[in-house]
């Protein structure tokens, strides 16, 4: 939707994805040669499966942290699935991006995406997921996502009140699908649509807005009493309501206290409308180069080059069928560079193989 939004800050954002022929290709090819021990059993049944990148190493997320994720981090995420009577297992494989994950971790992340997907005969669609903008598709594989401060090393359940930063979540979504995200301590960010849970180490309130609804209540309420058990009785929930609280309450108190977080960041607009561009090696050398803006269809979308769809608000790369393997190769790496050239390198990117239907991209075409 177009319009204007703050341009967060990322460390890696002036970053190069093309790592190629770095010092981490040779380490993370020398793993790969050795043999990927994260990768036994991947993509063999329905399910969903999680690595965290350690030091260049994919090592196992916990399943009872599933949905929780460290903006310190970047992770790979696997689901698999069937569809309708069908046996055939399908996947999506996505790496995300944590705002302060290194450039070593997420450059990781993304190689052993495709080192992935190879291993599943290129039949997954890749994605990208950046931290706060996560797609659709991301979300709805959790009950809850959580993002949070720091890294995992820090410990997601034993962290002491006492030394516990003072935190805001917002909890929101449609339906059953809702997100807990951590957003800057400022009073500006609370809405009246949403419920927002003041973490400060012993007491912990929850906001709810006088529109918020039942599922993101529940969510909120849930959340509260994990941290009340993570936290071993050393914390108090408190509920408060938008309708009856007032403005000299404690929960306003220290949001007001606390560093606005967003102050120095600017507004930036929008594009409006859709462009598509094709990534070709008829010159001898990989060019992207746009070729048409506007109305776009999938029609549009041929089978012997490599397209990039930017539709403003997600990114699709397009492997056509017979395009060359110079410019099948690291289509992932295209969007990425596009995207930092533009005021949105957080945008979701999918790369969709010609053959393979990926209803976003159609959804995506068609609106």
């Amino acid at each position: 939707m177009p319009g204007l939004v703050k341009a967060k800050k990322y460390n890696w954002k002036d970053s190069n994805m093309a790592l190629f022929g770095s010092d981490l290709e040779r380490q993370v090819k020398k793993a790969a040669a050795l043999g990927e021990p994260a990768w036994k059993d991947a993509g063999t049944k329905p399910g969903l499966k999680i690595w965290r990148i350690v030091k260049f190493i994919v090592t196992d997320w916990p399943e009872e942290d599933y949905g929780k994720f460290y903006n310190g981090d970047s992770y790979i995420i696997l689901h698999t699935y069937t569809e309708g009577d069908s046996s055939d297992l399908k996947y999506d494989v996505h790496f995300w991006i944590g705002s302060e994950s290194s450039q070593d971790e997420y450059g990781t992340a993304a190689y052993k995406t495709v080192e992935l997907d190879t291993l599943l005969d290129d039949k997954a669609v890749q994605h990208r997921e950046v931290q706060g903008f996560e797609s659709e598709l991301f979300r709805s594989y959790f009950k809850e996502l959580v993002t949070m401060e720091g890294g995992a090393d820090t410990g997601f359940r034993h962290v002491e009140p006492t030394k516990y930063k003072t935190r805001l979540m917002r909890v929101y979504g449609n339906g059953r699908n809702i997100a807990i995200r951590e957003i800057p301590l400022n009073v500006k960010n609370i809405n009246s649509d949403d419920v927002f849970i003041l973490d400060a180490g012993t007491t912990v309130w929850q906001y709810n807005g006088n529109k918020a609804s039942p599922f993101e209540k529940a969510r909120a309420m849930e959340f509260l009493q994990n941290i009340e058990g993570e936290r071993a009785g050393h914390a108090k929930g408190e509920v408060v309501d938008e309708c009856s609280i007032s403005e000299g309450h404690e929960f306003y108190t220290i949001i007001k206290n606390a560093a606005a977080a967003e102050d120095d960041e600017e507004d930036v607009e929008l594009p409006t409308e859709k462009k598509l561009f094709k990534v070709s090696d008829a010159s001898g050398k990989i060019d992207l180069s746009e070729v048409k803006t506007g109305s776009i269809a999938k029609e549009d979308l041929g089978s012997d080059d490599v397209f990039l769809f930017d539709s403003t608000e997600q990114i699709f790369v397009w492997i056509g069928l017979n395009a060359s393997p110079a410019e099948k190769r690291n289509g992932m790496t295209y969007a990425h560079n596009h995207c930092m050239k533009t005021n949105r390198p957080f945008l979701p990117i999918h790369v969709v193989k010609e053959g393979r239907n990926y209803a976003t991209l159609d959804i995506a075409l068609s609106a």
